[in-house]
């Protein structure tokens, strides 16, 4: 068997969401990714996956025949230029505007741009300002 590696976070191991349109969700998430620089992990007819975000069809056999509920996700950008961007792909992928890219009130640095995806989840793209990561992900192996 070949190892395997991925990439996480410290408190989020996955999300899902549950959407009516697999096809519109996924060219809207994947044209984000991009942007991003976060590649696609996978897909199937009912289902895909971008690092900790799981998107699948109601009829999927994770969702139970349910759709999820409105949600508000945030995508880390590297900087301004990548929420700028991040905000065109999302609109011509299909989003709606929901705040164009600036800075916001939560504290000094913080830019961000948001977008409804096809089901009306509020999608972020935020930078904190300049800043130095211990590193780019926590990678699992396994």
């Amino acid at each position: 068997m070949e190892a395997q590696q991925l990439h996480r976070g410290r408190l989020i191991d996955h999300l899902q969401l549950v959407v009516s349109d697999i096809a519109a969700s996924q060219r809207f998430y994947e044209a984000l990714a991009k942007v991003l620089e976060v590649p696609v992990g996978g897909s199937a007819a009912d289902y895909f996956w971008i690092d900790e975000l799981f998107v699948s069809t109601a009829d999927s056999q994770a969702a139970q025949g349910h759709l999820t509920g409105r949600h508000h996700l945030a995508f880390q950008a590297r900087d301004r230029k990548m929420v700028e961007a991040f905000h065109r792909a999302g609109l011509e992928a299909g989003g709606r505007d929901n705040g164009k890219p600036g800075e916001r009130p939560y504290h000094p640095g913080y830019y961000a741009a948001f977008l409804l995806d096809p089901d009306g989840n509020n999608i972020e793209a935020v930078f904190h300002g300049e800043a130095k990561r211990s590193a780019g992900s926590v990678v699992v192996t396994f």
